[in-house]
């Protein structure tokens, strides 16, 4: 299910969707950033994720993250290198919530 709810967002094996999700979720994220869309971000994450169909199995699973995953990994890593916390709108959290079928935290 979570690969789908990636695929629904505009993520897939084709690219980004025009007027999807994932298209207004690249350019919020281009324009923050300068213009361009960084390696390792919510963006990349999602759209490689969409593109290969890996969601679930990286553990980033529509019912939670999967102990023991590159997931969770990911979230401890993100974790540490905010003193403790998952920050809203940062690439665990994001790819969680559009996982679970959210908006990645957008309105």
């Amino acid at each position: 299910m979570s690969d789908k709810n990636v695929r629904n967002a505009g993520f897939t094996p084709s690219g980004i969707s025009q007027g999807s999700l994932a298209s207004s979720m690249m350019s919020h994220e281009a324009k923050a950033s300068g213009g361009g869309v960084h390696s390792g971000g919510p963006t990349s994450t999602l759209q490689e994720m969409g593109a290969r169909g890996t969601t679930h199995s990286s553990g980033f699973t529509s019912s939670g993250i999967s102990s023991g995953s590159l997931a969770s990994n990911k979230m401890s890593q993100e974790a540490r290198s905010h003193g403790g916390g998952i920050p809203r709108g940062g690439t665990t959290s994001t790819v969680q919530s559009i996982s679970m079928g959210g908006k990645g935290g957008r309105r």
